[in-house]
């Protein structure tokens, strides 16, 4: 009676077991069904339409500054420096002493001058005396023609060395206002070189004056893009890092060539009113030929592998559904946060943004505006 009982029992749990596992089975298979019917679900990701924005058509040129109103100061004689009477940075004006060259030589030589011219004004004065005299007695009929033509003569050559000396004098006294070198415009005094007690020959150059906030930059262009030069054609200066600090427009063309450098200068005024840009400074000028449209996407959607770019866009589907396709790109100029691309990415794309760093080419993502 016992044996049988057990025996029941046991059946019992069998019955339960297989009843179990038939509906697990079942539920596995239906999961598997429907994993098959519908796909892997797609993973979210943010997308931004590409759409065309206006690109500048430019080219940066390594360019220079240059003051439209700079002095470079260098002596008219030579001589040894005895004073310097500014220092660099001095606003000056016009007339404004600089420094003085020695003068004492020239002091003398102007003095010999002064006095040969002295000398001969005597000799003047005794020359007109005579001839009076020659033509008061030649009315008397005491001395002949040829005595008072004599005379005349004597005075003539008297009067034309003095007008000699005196232009020497004069020209002497001009060359010793050179040994004061003063500013010849107002500005502001540059570096110094010299020292006291210097000696300076005409091609030394003592100092700058320079004029603030009136600068020219000069941009050298190949002449294979000579033909599309213009006036008023939108010159900007930039930074290093692109941003744009001065705009201005072309001013002058140079109607030759570099013969050395085969590149035509081009000239672009700035006013530079923050002094930005010192004189003789090297800055980069980005010359604007023109604009077109191009469209464009985050910098941050696109990554770079072995110098190639790429970026994920969400492409459409049967049924609805998007995959992720790595575009390589040929990319352009950079517009603010965004890369201009040229080739690979056209208007109306959907280009990923979030997520790019999980996501390979073919897998299934679910686009979010």
């Amino acid at each position: 009676m016992l044996k049988s009982a057990h025996k029941l029992r046991v059946n019992t749990w069998l019955l339960l077991g297989l009843a179990a596992a038939s509906i697990t089975l079942g539920c596995s298979s239906n999961a598997a069904q429907n994993t098959h019917a519908n796909g892997p679900a797609g993973m979210p990701v943010k997308v931004e339409e590409a759409h065309p924005v206006a690109v500048n058509d430019a080219t940066d040129y390594v360019a220079s500054v240059r003051s439209r109103d700079s002095a470079v100061i260098m002596p008219q004689v030579d001589g040894q420096i005895t004073q310097i009477f500014v220092h660099s940075g001095d606003r000056v004006a016009p007339g404004t002493a600089l420094m003085d060259i020695d003068p004492l030589k020239q002091q003398a030589t102007v003095k010999s001058q002064q006095s040969n011219k002295a000398a001969q004004l005597a000799n003047l004065q005794w020359a007109q005396q005579q001839y009076d005299r020659s033509q008061g007695l030649y009315a008397a009929g005491v001395v002949s023609r040829q005595d008072l033509d004599q005379a005349k003569s004597a005075r003539d050559a008297a009067q034309a060395q003095l007008d000699s000396l005196d232009a020497q004098v004069r020209e002497q006294e001009v060359q010793l206002h050179y040994y004061k070198v003063v500013a010849p415009a107002s500005g502001i005094v540059g570096d110094i070189p010299v020292h006291v007690g210097d000696r300076v020959s005409t091609t030394t150059q003592l100092t700058t004056v320079d004029k603030p906030g009136s600068l020219e930059v000069y941009v050298y262009v190949p002449i294979e893009r000579s033909g599309q030069l213009k006036m008023n054609l939108p010159v900007d200066v930039i930074d290093s890092e692109g941003k744009t600090l001065v705009q201005s427009r072309v001013s002058f063309i140079s109607p030759q060539v570099d013969n050395a450098t085969q590149t035509v200068l081009v000239k672009a005024r700035i006013a530079n009113n923050n002094d930005a840009l010192r004189q003789s400074q090297f800055i980069r000028a980005r010359v604007i030929w023109g604009t077109h449209q191009s469209p464009i996407v985050p910098i941050l959607a696109v990554s770079r592998l072995a110098g190639q770019y790429f970026a994920f866009v969400a492409e459409p589907q049967n049924g609805g559904t998007y995959v992720a396709r790595q575009k390589p790109l040929k990319i352009g100029q950079t517009v603010g946060n965004d890369y201009e691309v040229q080739e690979g990415v056209k208007t109306g794309d959907k280009v990923i943004i979030s997520g790019t760093q999980f996501l390979i080419d073919g897998a299934p993502v679910i686009p979010q505006s």
